[in-house]
């Protein structure tokens, strides 16, 4: 086969992706999106199946398994695109946060109530007894 001059051979899906990112930094940074899309794809598909029974015809056993860990790796994944989960509160949606303004005045207010904190650790002495009620001997290190 011979090659025409106006003629391109075919390109992959790979190597267009590789040729208009010539930056390695840009390269990794779309390798890392479609590994988080992965796992997203995957946490989000556990927990679909943790939540709905299959019909038996698929002949797949109803798997009992605790969703927590797999629930936090999904809201993880998520907050890495920048996506938050927050509930909406009386309508308004800050979800139970706290705002800089309330944050200074609890700290004008501690501030006011407890300028230091002492904390005092007591201990009454240890004693060490053989069975005998005799001190142990000390034992030299050679």
């Amino acid at each position: 086969m011979e090659k025409k001059v106006g003629e391109e051979e075919k390109k992959g899906l790979l190597e267009k992706l590789k040729e208009g990112m010539d930056d390695k930094e840009e390269q990794l940074a779309i390798l890392s999106t479609f590994v988080r899309l992965g796992i997203l794809v995957w946490s989000g598909g556990i927990l679909t199946l943790a939540y709905i029974k299959l019909p038996p015809a698929l002949g797949i056993p109803e798997q009992k398994l605790d969703p927590t860990f797999i629930a936090s790796v999904f809201t993880g994944v998520l907050s890495t695109f920048g996506v938050q989960t927050a509930k909406k509160v009386n309508g308004n949606g800050g979800g139970g946060g706290v705002t800089k303004a309330d944050m200074e005045k609890l700290i004008q207010a501690a501030s006011q109530t407890a300028p230091s904190q002492t904390i005092r650790i007591e201990q009454a002495p240890i004693k060490f007894e053989t069975k005998d009620g005799e001190p142990p001997v000390n034992p030299s290190f050679k």
